[in-house]
């Protein structure tokens, strides 16, 4: 068996393809171009790669952005009056916090100084409890994007056992949330879990998020598994690789996301889908 290899690539295209359409479209209906801005406190060198990446998106489909930076010694105070002024501003759709803050910066009250409408990154306590009940205004861009990878490749998760490795409040726990709203059985792993293998084995979808490359090998992987790989680490050599032993786990799936090029391409896209999301639901009050 050799895996479909799902091309995050070509479905982030297509999002972002039809973001462009509904800018447009609204642009013309009510003369509003959706606005994101993006607060960026300190220099650390991967925050202003990721913080560049998701300029230029909004750049190619029309978003208009506005990058805040603060430095490295910025107080809390300093950070939550921008935000502040963020949330009053009406030409402002989307506010997003670029993390890691430094340490004087408490990150909790910082997403959740965040007006929850405006939180197209899914981090506030609004938005992470709405995905209990099912009515978050805005899911995290990650898990969303896995979401929709799947919707894309027409797997229908309802009575199947997902397996989800790794716990982090960014994309583990609501990941299993969302998976669990569409009647997945879901089970979540994490660093204290005992033989792993135990688990992942019987995974029909099996979604990894732990930070360790090559964590999963083929013997940790049911047959006709879809495995989705949201792992990115830069291995000493330079080269970036997921938490799959992806050579070896494509000859076992059925169909396995890539790294790079997988998910990665995804968590962007749906920022612009969350930002757009805002601007209309803004012209529409």
């Amino acid at each position: 068996m050799t895996a479909h290899i799902i091309d995050g690539k070509a479905v982030a295209a297509k999002i972002r393809g039809e973001q462009k359409e509904r800018i447009l479209r609204m642009q013309a209906a009510h003369g509003v171009t959706p606005g994101l801005a993006v607060i960026l406190v300190g220099e650390d060198p991967a925050s202003q790669v990721y913080v560049r990446n998701k300029i230029t998106a909004c750049r190619e489909v029309g978003i208009r952005s506005e990058l805040i930076k603060l430095p490295a010694t910025a107080s809390q105070a300093e950070v939550l009056k921008r935000i502040d002024e963020l949330n009053a501003d009406k030409g402002i759709h989307g506010i997003l916090v670029q993390l890691p803050l430094p340490k004087q910066v408490d990150v909790h009250a910082v997403l959740e100084h965040i007006d929850f409408h405006k939180d197209v990154d899914g981090f506030h306590l609004y938005n992470v409890g709405g995905l209990i009940t099912g009515h978050t205004v805005f899911p995290p861009c990650t898990p969303y994007g896995v979401q929709k990878l799947l919707e894309h490749e027409k797997i229908n998760v309802e009575g199947l056992n997902v397996v989800v490795v790794g716990a982090s409040n960014i994309v583990g726990k609501p990941m299993a949330l969302m998976l669990m709203q569409q009647d997945a059985t879901v089970c979540i792993c994490h660093k204290k879990t005992r033989d792993l293998a135990q688990f992942t084995t019987l995974a029909d979808i099996l979604v990894v998020a732990a930070g360790v490359p090559g964590l999963i090998q083929p013997q940790m992987v049911k047959p006709g598994a879809v495995v989705i790989d949201v792992g990115i680490n830069r291995l000493p050599d330079g080269r970036i690789v997921g938490d799959v032993d992806f050579e070896g786990v494509s000859k076992k799936a059925s169909a396995i996301t890539p790294v790079p090029g997988g998910v990665g391409p995804m968590t962007i896209a749906m920022l612009l889908f969350n930002t757009v999301e805002s601007a209309e639901r803004s012209v529409a009050a």
